[in-house]
């Protein structure tokens, strides 16, 4: 079974290349590596054009935004199952998509799978500041829902479901995720270790103003799939559990 890898990026030139040799150190033998550039303007082209001879599509060109260019990586995936690392993270081992794949293949049926993450310091890899355990599926309105870069879903159900809603800022990744597991209860796995690890910050969690914008979006994105939701516990029920899982 295929593997689509896709890594979007935009002026990243200081991470994108730990986030290359990542992929490129991967034990699966059957992975499609796609990178969706929005223009970068700085050294980005020249370290993914290092790597060429490891990466099977790419284009770089000015986006919507990094949801439009996950959307863009995605039409151009072949694989069977489709799994997106952005380019200022990477893996937590080299054998992190041979785990993610030997649970597809023994699950011929299984429609997505999740797992854990490591948030490390934007400086050091090797330092993990915060660790997301997700734990088995709960229901997303009382603040469960999986790490995004630990999403791996079947190339069938973003056919028939949909891609990313461009139109949600902050929580495009959010509502995916809620319209997949809790709209369309497609079928999935937790597969219970880490296998992203993560820098800390990007636009949602590195100011309070991010952080309101995206649970207001997160909300939304309830509404738009005409779910329930309690709009004044759900930033509690969100953001209590992550406040836990800062190491001390």
């Amino acid at each position: 079974m295929k593997i689509s890898i896709i890594t979007v990026s935009y002026n990243s030139e200081t991470t994108i290349e730990t986030t290359l040799q990542s992929v490129v150190n991967q034990t699966y033998d059957n992975i499609e590596y796609i990178v969706v550039d929005g223009g970068s303007t700085d050294g980005t082209l020249s370290l993914i054009d290092k790597y060429k001879s490891h990466i099977d599509k790419w284009v770089s060109e000015p986006d919507k935004g990094i949801f439009d260019a996950m959307n863009k990586g995605i039409k151009m995936a072949t694989g069977d199952v489709v799994g997106i690392i952005n380019s200022d993270d990477l893996f937590n081992s080299d054998r992190s998509i041979e785990k993610v794949m030997n649970v597809f293949n023994s699950n011929i049926e299984l429609d997505s799978l999740y797992a854990d993450l490591y948030y490390v310091s934007q400086t050091d890899t090797n330092k993990i500041v915060r660790r997301w355990i997700t734990g088995e599926k709960r229901p997303f309105n009382k603040g469960w829902h999986p790490g995004h870069p630990t999403f791996y879903v079947k190339k069938k159900v973003y056919d028939k479901r949909g891609l990313y809603n461009i139109d949600l800022a902050l929580a495009s990744d959010f509502e995916v995720m809620l319209r997949f597991i809790e709209k369309y209860q497609i079928s999935t796995y937790y597969l219970k270790e880490p296998l992203v690890r993560m820098r800390l910050g990007g636009a949602s969690n590195n100011s309070f103003k991010g952080l309101i914008t995206q649970n207001i979006d997160c909300i939304r994105a309830f509404r738009v799939n005409n779910l329930k939701v309690n709009k004044f516990m759900y930033p509690i029920y969100r953001l209590l559990p992550k406040l836990l899982q800062f190491k001390k």
